[in-house]
C-alpha cells in the first residue's frame, strides 16, 4: 500500500501519454460517429432538425464524417491538431444544444461526458499526437 500511495510518474512514460488520451478520445468519437451511420442519415438529421439545425442532412452527414474520419485520425496520430480541433467543435456543439441545461451527470443527459470529451480535444490539439503516433512515425509535424 505504501508503494501505491508513494508512486511517482516515471518521466520516461511522459511521450506515452499523449497516445493513450489520443486512442481513447479517438475510439469515442468515431465509435459515437460510427453508432449514428448505422443508425442512418435520415436518423441523425431528423434529431438535428428536432434541434433547429438548418439543412439537418447536410449537418447530419458532416457531424458523422467529422466523428469517423476524426475518430479515426486521432487513433492514428495524423493530422492531430487539425482533427482535435474540430472534435472539441463538435462536443462544444454538443454540449449547448443537448447536455447544459439537463444538468451534470451523464445518467440524466448531463454534460460530464461531453465536457471530457471536450478537455480530452483540446488537451491534444495544443500537445499534438506525441511520439508514439502515425505523423512521428512518418517524421512531420
Amino acid at each position: 500500500m505504501k508503494k501505491l500511495i508513494n508512486w511517482h510518474a516515471n518521466p520516461k512514460l511522459a511521450s506515452f501519454a499523449p497516445f493513450v488520451l489520443r486512442v481513447a478520445t479517438g475510439l469515442v468519437f468515431l465509435m459515437h460517429g460510427w453508432q449514428k451511420l448505422q443508425g442512418g442519415i435520415p436518423g441523425t438529421a431528423a434529431f438535428l432538425g428536432m434541434l433547429g439545425f438548418p439543412v439537418p442532412s447536410l449537418f447530419a452527414m458532416l457531424l458523422i464524417a467529422a466523428e469517423v474520419i476524426g475518430g479515426a485520425l486521432l487513433i492514428l496520430g495524423l493530422y492531430t491538431h487539425h482533427a482535435a480541433k474540430i472534435l472539441a467543435f463538435v462536443a462544444l456543439v454538443a454540449f449547448l444544444t443537448v447536455h447544459a441545461t439537463k444538468g451534470f451527470f451523464a445518467g440524466s443527459g448531463g454534460y460530464e461526458f461531453i465536457m471530457l470529451l471536450f478537455a480530452a480535444a483540446i488537451s491534444l490539439s495544443i500537445t499534438g499526437p506525441g511520439r508514439w503516433s502515425l505523423a512521428s512515425a512518418l517524421g512531420k509535424k
